[in-house]
């Protein structure tokens, strides 16, 4: 659907077809305003009401493949990514080049920049508000009476291997939402699983050691399926080997970087990651040339990573150390020793600390911006930080992220926009002259 057509549905709430059991059906604002009230359930890793979900929504095709008898019902083969920093970007890259193959793909990513609809996408384009409104509008009528009820992030997992299922796809590349083992993407029977670089984040969920963390990212790795690795850490490396051997999964670390044509998403970082996916496809044993590869990976669209919004400003969703360490790197790569204006917000339950003292070193001065999120950390909590790291930088505080913008382009310096990838979003937004994503429903 093109913007003019979105604008209309806005304005006239098109309804969505009647739901499963035959209650009042939902236009795509309400049907997003019922998905996001669902946050009110929190987090729940496990697997049991995906299932159950998935069973009902998608014939169960997606958990679990077929009897050979069944040889006219037809399934795609199925990616499964896990990691802390950079399974989105693979994920994307794999899309990409198979969409370049001709392959009929699924993408299924989060968290989405600027509209929830960015999550679920089949052959390259974002599922349309009518796909979005009539999915919830049956899952919704389904799950009406379910205790314990389904969360945003099942519901959300129902929603796009629903879409799917009907598209009638080739590949389907999933992304995991927190960790891997109970996460809800894991109730798919995958074909390869693929696991990027594990750091500390989300310790609340997955534990405070990456030997805890590991462990649930590792949980992915399934009884002989193959398991695409990038390089790790000790502790890590350790978890992966022993789950792979349990499971007797054919382990692959891919310690190479792609070199071979450019890709659209700079920094050496990216070139690892394309690596990994190009290994992940070999592993899945999807035909793709090296024409291809190339193709797809010039041609990969993936905004909020080191993104070239003009020829000054740099948009990046680094929301851990580890990433912004990245990022750094990638910032010297481009504009050697350039020192960045830094328009910097970050989420209140990531290190603070860390991400200062990493992105440091490429900064002149810091804007410290006031967010739309709740869950964003406060200018003034952050200023502080700003102002006692190793090598403390001058910093303002902005009312807005417009008022942000402007302070940063009176200065003569580059100006690099990151911290979190809502907050990327956020600037998308309003750089774009779009609702973001928090008044999406609300239009």
């Amino acid at each position: 659907m093109n913007r003019a057509g979105e604008s209309q549905a806005r304005r006239t709430g098109r309804p969505a077809t009647v739901g499963a059991s035959g209650d009042a059906p939902i236009n795509y604002r309400e049907a997003l305003a019922w998905l996001y009230s669902l946050q009110r359930f929190g987090i729940k890793l496990g697997l049991e009401n995906i299932r159950r979900l998935l069973d009902e929504c998608c014939s169960g095709v997606c958990v679990k493949r077929p009897a050979p008898a069944a040889a006219s019902v037809s399934t795609p083969k199925v990616i499964h990514v896990a990691g802390t920093n950079g399974k989105g970007s693979v994920c994307a890259m794999i899309d990409s080049i198979c969409r370049a193959q001709g392959y009929r793909t699924g993408l299924f990513t989060s968290p989405h920049l600027v509209t929830f609809r960015e999550r679920i996408r089949v052959n390259g384009e974002i599922v349309s508000e009518d796909a979005v409104a009539n999915g919830l509008t049956t899952i919704r009528n389904l799950i009406a009476e379910w205790h314990p009820h389904p969360t945003f992030f099942e519901v959300t997992t129902a929603l796009a291997l629903k879409c799917f299922f009907e598209a009638k796809l080739d590949l389907v590349v999933l992304e995991t939402g927190i960790g891997g083992r109970l996460d809800a993407t894991n109730a798919i029977q995958s074909d390869v699983s693929v696991i990027t670089q594990i750091e500390f984040d989300h310790k609340e969920w997955l534990g405070n050691t990456l030997a805890e963390i590991a462990s649930e990212k590792a949980g992915i790795i399934k009884p002989g399926i193959p398991v695409v690795c990038v390089p790790q850490r000790p502790e890590p490396e350790k978890i992966i080997r022993a789950r792979a051997a349990d499971c007797e999964a054919p382990l692959q670390f891919v310690n190479e970087s792609y070199d071979r044509s450019p890709i659209a998403l700079r920094g050496h970082h990216q070139k690892q990651n394309a690596a990994v996916a190009i290994a992940a496809l070999r592993a899945a044993k999807i035909d793709v040339d090296n024409s291809t590869i190339a193709r797809g990976l010039d041609t990969i669209d993936w905004p909020a990573r080191f993104q070239s919004w003009d020829e000054r400003t740099i948009i990046d969703g680094a929301h851990n150390p580890a990433a912004a360490r990245a990022l750094a790197e990638t910032w010297r790569e481009v504009f050697g020793d350039q020192r960045a204006t830094l328009v910097l917000a970050v989420l209140s339950d990531k290190d603070l600390r860390g991400i200062c003292e990493a992105l440091a070193p490429i900064a002149d001065s810091v804007i410290l911006p006031k967010i739309r999120s709740e869950r964003a950390a406060a200018p003034e909590k952050l200023a502080k930080v700003v102002s006692t790291i190793t090598s403390p930088l001058p910093y303002s505080i902005a009312p807005t992220v417009g008022d942000s913008l402007t302070l940063a382009r009176a200065k003569p310096n580059r100006i690099l926009v990151t911290g979190s990838l809502h907050f990327a979003g956020e600037v998308l937004a309003h750089l774009r002259g779009e609702p973001a994503a928090f008044e999406e429903c609300a239009q």
